[in-house]
């Protein structure tokens, strides 16, 4: 069974314009929660388990969805004070009980990644660290990855490199062990937490995905979501299947 964590605590403070009142991840898209579109399309490749790392109006979220949402398990782990994306991951792997591969997601990302493609290509590499690559235009947006011939990641911040870091990642649990002194601290995955496991001789792994993608994280993004995500998803009421 494959288990993902959600990293869905931001304050979401460039979004408040166009969402005021909710949680990032809780912004509707077309009558549903953001959020629960991105669980539809992991669900649909068999996640079953999903750890909601939250913390800004967290009750908005565990009151909608509760802990069980189309069949697959729901738990949350609460930031007190923000964490920052290393430290709500850290907060949320703790609750994770096998090094059996675990996604991780940004709550305000949606990317049609294959699971399967993304598992072959972290045992291809025995890697710790499987990221899912787009291709991006805008390098001022985001940081592109140097990705070498083989699959492997040669250098987190590459800001020539095409390729960028679409926040879908397979990650190995026990490649976070020995953090213990980060636990509990605002710290950054991408700023502290990943140089620190390069540094330190971790096996990271790139796949370019060709999929649709979308971060809803300013609001002309958030405004066009509606157009890239799954029509599918859009048409079922939100009703019908949280629980």
């Amino acid at each position: 069974m494959t288990t993902a964590i959600i990293l869905a605590g931001g304050l979401g403070t460039r979004l408040r314009s166009a969402v005021p009142d909710l949680p990032k991840p809780m912004a509707p898209i077309a009558g549903r929660p953001f959020l629960a579109h991105q669980m539809d399309h992991w669900i649909g490749q068999g996640v079953r388990r999903f750890v909601l790392s939250v913390g800004y109006r967290h009750e908005a979220i565990s009151g909608f969805f509760g802990h069980n949402y189309r069949g697959a398990a729901l738990d949350y782990v609460v930031e007190t004070s923000p964490l920052g994306t290393g430290g709500a991951l850290l907060l949320a792997a703790a609750q994770l009980t096998s090094d059996a591969p675990a996604l991780l997601l940004n709550g305000d990302t949606y990317f049609d990644v294959s699971l399967a493609a993304l598992s072959a290509r972290a045992r291809a590499h025995d890697a710790h660290w499987c990221f899912a690559l787009f291709r991006s235009a805008d390098p001022a947006r985001y940081m592109g990855v140097g990705l070498g011939g083989d699959g492997r990641i040669e250098a987190l911040r590459a800001p020539e490199a095409p390729l960028a870091n679409g926040g879908v990642y397979l990650f190995r649990p026990s490649a976070l062990e020995g953090l213990a002194q980060d636990a509990g601290r605002a710290v950054s995955l991408e700023n502290d937490l990943f140089p620190q496991l390069f540094a330190r001789g971790q096996r990271f792994a790139g796949l370019e995905c060709a999929g649709d993608f979308i971060d809803i994280g300013v609001p002309h993004d958030y405004q066009r979501a509606a157009s890239v995500l799954p029509a599918m998803n859009a048409t079922e009421p939100a009703h019908a299947i949280a629980d």
